[in-house]
């Protein structure tokens, strides 16, 4: 027999993963747009001459209305060696309350203590091994906004060639506002974790945002869609 607040809780958790769904959709629809975007860029007529960093300059006023409450930094990275002046190099725009976008600036020189080899992280090397959609985190970003942040990110692909990342990184914060409101309707305790197990977004004190989940009896999964995404939830008791 199954309970009224079974009936619920299943309502719950099916709305809980739109919810999750249409938030990180937002995102991913912006991602395409600016991975779009840089391949029509890059693969633009320049005379004969290979595409330059000062290209990706066309793609600021994208980046810059994308950015605003969800989305905190936005661009695009390239595939090492993609652009004639620059073996290494990434177009990213962060979102500044108190003015106007601010682009990030990093080290790219291989030979510097500093330098920034963008290539380890999982959001650039999940697409490049062919992942449609990548989320990362929570992390403490201690790169760009030195928030803990989630990172979503896209393959841009001219011709079937990887030619780099479209990715965002949206703050933690405003992740769990978007989604945390859904979380609790469902009548027990319930969290979202990515494809690696880690949390993201939680209504129990068990599990925090940031810990890892690997599996615990009276639990279960769903699927978020085709998301790299998890929604947790505790198992009600059977009416007997």
């Amino acid at each position: 027999m199954v309970t009224k607040v079974e009936d619920e809780a299943g309502a719950g958790v099916t709305r809980a993963c739109l919810t999750v769904s249409d938030t990180t959709g937002t995102v991913f629809h912006a991602l395409r747009e600016v991975s779009t975007a840089t391949a029509q860029i890059l693969t633009a007529r320049r005379g004969g001459r290979g595409p330059v960093s000062g290209d990706l300059a066309a793609l600021r006023p994208l980046l810059s209305r994308h950015l605003g409450a969800l989305i905190a930094g936005i661009g695009f990275i390239a595939a090492p060696g993609l652009l004639a002046d620059a073996h290494w190099y990434l177009e990213w725009w962060q979102d500044n309350p108190g003015g106007a976008p601010v682009q990030l600036l990093r080290d790219l020189n291989p030979a510097s203590s500093a330098f920034y080899d963008y290539t380890h992280w999982d959001w650039f090397a999940g697409p490049r091994s062919g992942a449609e959609r990548t989320v990362c985190g929570p992390y403490v970003d201690y790169l760009c906004t030195d928030e803990y942040s989630l990172t979503l990110s896209v393959p841009v692909v001219v011709e079937g060639v990887f030619i780099g990342v479209a990715a965002a990184d949206v703050l933690v914060r405003a992740f769990e506002r978007a989604v945390t409101p859904a979380l609790r309707r469902i009548p027990a305790p319930a969290f979202l974790v990515n494809a690696s197990g880690r949390v993201v977004a939680s209504t129990t004190a068990r599990w925090l945002a940031g810990s890892v989940y690997r599996g615990a009896t009276g639990f279960r999964a769903y699927p978020c869609g085709d998301l790299p995404l998890r929604l947790v939830a505790a198992e009600l008791p059977h009416a007997s």
